[in-house]
């Protein structure tokens, strides 16, 4: 090594080793990107340097970091100034190789190029860095340019260092063998470090891609969740940056790193995942007696039926009466009949008004559904039976929504499967928690939700976050085949009520409420008719 560098081999080592470790640690590409120029330019003491991504896709190369001590100058990475040169292509527009240029040449013939005088040198164009040493004042002289290759040899980039300096005079001075020895080690480590970097995002952007893929498949499963499975971590964000961001009360203590927050989103996203085997004829169950089909047309047809059987009754009964000359009963026959006709009629509206799924089925509806499933009707084998059976009166019957307890319990086995399938994936340290707060965001605090039955003791604040957005998005969903979307103000009636009886936290529901967080996701995904006016002092649970 000259003597001018005034260093030694085990020195360099040392900072070599140094500078690895720091690469290995940096986790910001643009931040990457400059330290790994700095730490060249005063490894190798040069004066400045210029760092080139290359494009695949566009064969161009593109500046991201510049620096330049003597001219103050510091373009790119993390320094918030914007380089101004545009992309150097490897190719000119015929489609031949761009080899008049150093950093071009470097990249394609995969080689170091050391240029002593940039003035005098005639085998590259450097018309572009005369132009910029004429503005400037600046002298640009020795270049040492030098690929950066990853792990398979592929190049990624391009390291360029301009004007060696003697670290002792200040003095500029050729580049040595050593320096270009030193420049490639430290190409290789910036390599290694951008690749690690580049196949980490990579790997993150293909994990959360499957996430997207089973969201995209599960909304698509049924046209009437559509979009619930991005609405819902997108919620879930919002209340959990709010959380964090919270100064006084008990959210004061939640203070996630940026880690924590990514774990609580790949929950949210994958807070549903185990509906992908839900049936999708529950999924959409839009009235009681739906199945694959609606079979309150089976009841039509036997309404309709019992209807054409008492016209021929009616029918026959008046032949009779004509035949035997009781012209007084016609009148009583025909009134019956339409009596008939009209119990018929109402009896059928009674069951269709009882197949959509409102908040309440009384007892007084229950017990007219009963009497009306007594009623006898001849099929189509000429056996006589009741016009309902029992599962259909069963379904008929139901107090609250469209699910029966069965189909109810098979809608909430999907948490068990969520944690069922997530469990089954070796998730990494930062990503442990995801099962367990996707699965729980059905529980609630008094220990009433599903599937575990925890409650406040053993409810992780993520999880509870999950919960909330979960009910809110559902209660303004208007995809929904059982009701339509429920206005703002009716939708923190129904919160508020549920933080009375802590079914949810009624902390997270005061910061809801407090931040406008409700009124930011509303403004981003409902409709105008459905953001009414809300009066924050009717609110139960909530004191504003």
């Amino acid at each position: 090594m000259p003597a001018s560098h005034s260093r030694d081999l085990p020195q360099c080592l040392e900072q070599l080793n140094r500078i690895g470790i720091a690469l290995s640690r940096e986790r910001d590409t643009p931040k990457l990107m400059e330290v790994l120029l700095e730490t060249a330019i005063s490894l190798i003491s040069v004066d400045g340097g210029t760092l080139y991504r290359l494009d695949e896709d566009t064969c161009e190369l593109h500046f991201v970091v510049l620096q330049n001590r003597s001219l103050q100058l510091r373009m790119g990475g993390a320094s918030g100034n914007a380089i101004p040169f545009p992309p150097i292509p490897l190719y000119d527009a015929a489609g031949q190789p761009n080899t008049s240029m150093v950093v071009t040449y470097a990249v394609l013939h995969d080689t170091t190029v050391v240029i002593d005088d940039a003035y005098s040198e005639s085998h590259f164009d450097f018309s572009g860095t005369r132009r910029f040493d004429q503005r400037t004042g600046y002298h640009s002289h020795a270049f040492l340019t030098v690929p950066m290759k990853d792990h398979t040899g592929r190049i990624i980039g391009v390291f360029q260092l301009i004007n060696a300096l003697d670290p002792d005079s200040g003095q500029l001075r050729h580049f040595s063998a050593a320096d270009r020895q030193l420049a490639e080690s430290l190409a290789s480590q910036a390599a290694i470090a951008l690749t690690n970097q580049r196949l980490i995002l990579q790997l993150q952007q293909f994990f959360e891609g499957l996430i997207e893929m089973i969201n995209i498949a599960i909304d698509h499963k049924s046209a009437h969740t559509g979009g619930h499975c991005q609405r819902v971590p997108a919620l879930t964000m919002m209340i959990a940056e709010a959380a964090r961001n919270c100064a006084h009360g008990p959210l004061a203590q939640f203070q996630p790193s940026d880690a924590e927050l990514y774990e609580i989103k790949i929950a949210g996203l994958l807070h549903d995942c185990g509906k992908i085997v839900t049936p999708v004829h529950l999924v959409d169950k839009s009235t009681k007696l739906e199945t694959l089909f609606d079979r309150i047309h089976l009841l039509d047809t036997r309404f309709e039926v019992l209807k054409r059987d008492a016209e021929i009754a009616w029918l026959r009964e008046t032949l009779a009466a004509s035949a035997r000359g009781d012209h007084a009963a016609l009148p009583v026959l025909e009134q019956r009949y339409r009596d008939t006709l009209a119990t018929l009629d109402e009896e059928r509206e009674h069951l269709r008004h009882c197949n959509i799924g409102g908040e309440t089925l009384d007892s007084a509806a229950q017990q007219r559904i009963m009497q009306i499933a007594r009623r006898r009707w001849t099929g189509p084998d000429g056996q006589e039976r009741d016009l309902l059976d029992a599962d259909e009166i069963a379904n008929l019957c139901i107090e609250r929504g469209t699910l029966n307890p069965e189909e109810r319990r098979i809608i909430e086995e999907h948490v068990v499967l969520t944690l069922r399938l997530l469990n089954s994936l070796p998730w990494p340290r930062n990503l442990r928690n995801v099962p367990e707060y996707a699965a729980c965001h059905h529980e609630k605090l008094d220990g009433s939700g599903y599937h575990r039955g925890l409650d406040a003791s053993n409810l992780p604040l993520p999880a509870r976050i999950i919960g909330l957005a979960d009910i809110f998005e559902a209660l303004t969903a208007r995809d929904r085949p059982y009701k339509p979307g429920k206005p703002l103000s009716e939708v923190l009636q129904i919160l508020g009520r549920m933080a009375e009886k802590r079914h949810i936290d009624p902390d997270l529901f005061d910061l809801f409420v407090r931040n406008g967080l409700w009124l930011d996701y509303a403004r981003q995904y409902l409709p105008p008719e459905q953001i009414d006016t809300v009066d924050l002092s009717r609110i139960p649970g909530y004191t504003p």
